[in-house]
């Protein structure tokens, strides 16, 4: 029987990993065992549970109980389900702009870089990409076209927070990724060094004048490569193109110097992927 609970009082503690918590302290990168994240919307939520994460509870406006919704809570057992009218809920701040369903769930401890690169042909890596949007958006175009993995540095923003999984769709559950390295001073010296000795090429994604084409035979035929993307605004580091293999430039027209970063990813991801 699903474990139904109408919520009274928005101060109650079971409510603060949705309302209260910001994403850090929902991380606890002092505990990572104890680590949650909030998912949102079915279809995501529905992917987090393909993948292995253990659900916590459940807050949905009443009416997904008996509807969207109904699947979820009956694949999740007794868990509990906070619940009220929509017009309740909107007192929980951000309520508003929800898919109508969240369930908090469990972090599942991160695979290594040499599990996550094991069978890989075709990464992508994030250099402190910081905008949960573009993260979540690398990772849907990632696991869309045909990427086998994903590698972040330590600078990034985490996949699985609230805005990164959503904007996903989920994908984040889908394709494997990780951490390369946990301290800002890992990357590049250390994390370019470690890809080296997986046996991985490495194409940074640049405006540089000496650039090669994005169909380039060479970089094309590369049996294991990694397609390294840069931060919003400023891009990849001069230390870590100086570090590459390649540095390779998506051709523009009308005048258009580049692309946003996510949108860059689709485009190097159909190109380079592993077909």
């Amino acid at each position: 029987m699903p474990n139904i609970i109408e919520i009274t009082d928005f101060n109650a503690p079971e409510l603060d990993v949705y309302a209260r918590l910001t994403e850090a302290q929902l991380l606890n990168r002092h505990e990572l065992r104890k680590g949650l994240f909030i998912a949102e919307s079915p279809k995501v939520i529905e992917r987090a549970l393909d993948a292995g994460y253990e659900p916590v509870s459940f807050l949905m406006e009443r009416k997904h109980i008996e509807g969207q919704a109904k699947y979820l809570i009956d694949r999740c057992g007794d868990i509990p389900v906070y619940t009220a009218e929509f017009d309740i809920l909107t007192q929980l701040t951000g309520f508003k702009l929800t898919r109508g369903t969240l369930c908090a769930m469990r972090r599942l401890p991160l695979p290594t870089v040499e599990q996550v690169c094991e069978n890989a042909r075709r990464i992508v890596l994030l250099e402190n990409v910081m905008n949960p949007t573009n993260v979540g958006a690398i990772f849907r175009s990632a696991a869309a076209l045909n990427m086998d993995a994903v590698l972040l540095t330590p600078g990034c923003s985490n996949p699985l927070y609230r805005r990164s999984a959503r904007v996903s769709m989920g994908t984040v559950f889908q394709i494997p990724w990780t951490y390369l390295g946990e301290e800002m001073a890992d990357w590049p010296e250390k994390g370019m060094a470690q890809l080296r000795s997986l046996g991985f090429k490495t194409a940074a994604m640049a405006l540089c004048d000496d650039s090669v084409s994005i169909d380039d035979p060479q970089l094309l035929a590369e049996e294991k490569l990694v397609i390294i993307l840069g931060t919003e605004g400023d891009g990849l580091a001069q230390t870590t193109i100086a570090d590459c293999d390649y540095t390779v430039k998506i051709p523009m027209s009308h005048g258009v110097d580049s692309l946003n970063v996510a949108a860059a990813s689709a485009v190097a991801c159909w190109q380079l992927g592993n077909r």
